[in-house]
């Protein structure tokens, strides 16, 4: 028997991903920035701590926008379906004919489905959502679902480049043990990341592992040019 084998990402993992990205990223790019212009690594703690604190809200505040702005698209358009097939349901059933003409079926048949579904305005409302506009209806509370999701992911990101330097003094030795683990980590979140999403997942892991190094590179040269 064959078996088809297909790599779904949800919803939630796709927030995992974005919290995950810039949480290893921006607090990584603060910290080396950081190290290029102070020795202190409790300095660098603190902005960190602040950083982290400030981004995960403002990225789990960008995720709850986002979802509420899905589902208030989706019962916008759910209401402009059901005030067109009362007003117009003739040139809904030719939309509703048009979507199975498409996959090749006879006008008699596309006919005999258009009559059919206009008998449940339930079922007819759901099918244009869903074929002729493309969409699905959000869960509930996705909003706040994608908002903690998103916060969350992004703290965990951001705890593991900030993490040598409450352990190691000196900011330049923390630096060192912080690229090593960082660039590690943003690596296997590669990999894992383009798994998930269907691509290749070591040159996928590369991309992210090199965007990572090349901000933090970037924020700790501006530093040390700012202070000569």
């Amino acid at each position: 028997m064959h078996h088809e084998h297909h790599l779904k990402s949800s919803d939630t993992i796709k927030d995992i991903v974005i919290g995950m990205s810039d949480g290893l990223t921006v607090p990584f790019a603060l910290a080396a920035g950081l190290s290029g212009a102070v020795n202190s690594s409790g300095i660098i703690v603190t902005a960190g701590i602040a950083e982290i604190v400030a981004g995960s809200i403002a990225m789990g505040l960008g995720g709850f926008l986002a979802g509420r702005t899905e589902v208030d698209h989706y019962n916008s358009e759910l209401k402009r379906e059901y005030d067109e097939i009362e007003r117009i349901p003739e040139q809904e059933k030719m939309e509703v004919k048009e979507v199975f003409a498409d996959f090749g079926l006879s006008v008699a048949l596309q006919d005999q489905i258009a009559d059919e579904m206009a008998k449940d305005k339930d079922k007819w409302v759901d099918f244009m959502m869903r074929f002729e506009l493309g969409l699905e209806k959000p869960q509930a509370n996705r909003a706040t679902q994608s908002a903690l999701t998103i916060g969350a992911s992004y703290i965990v990101g951001g705890i593991i480049p900030l993490s040598p330097y409450v352990f190691v003094p000196n900011s330049q030795v923390a630096l060192m043990y912080s690229v090593i683990i960082t660039l590690i980590c943003l690596f296997i979140f590669g990999y894992l990341k383009s798994k998930v999403t269907g691509q290749p997942a070591f040159s996928g892991a590369l991309k992210v592992l090199v965007i990572g190094a090349l901000a933090a590179g970037a924020a700790f040269l501006m530093a040390k040019l700012i202070n000569g």
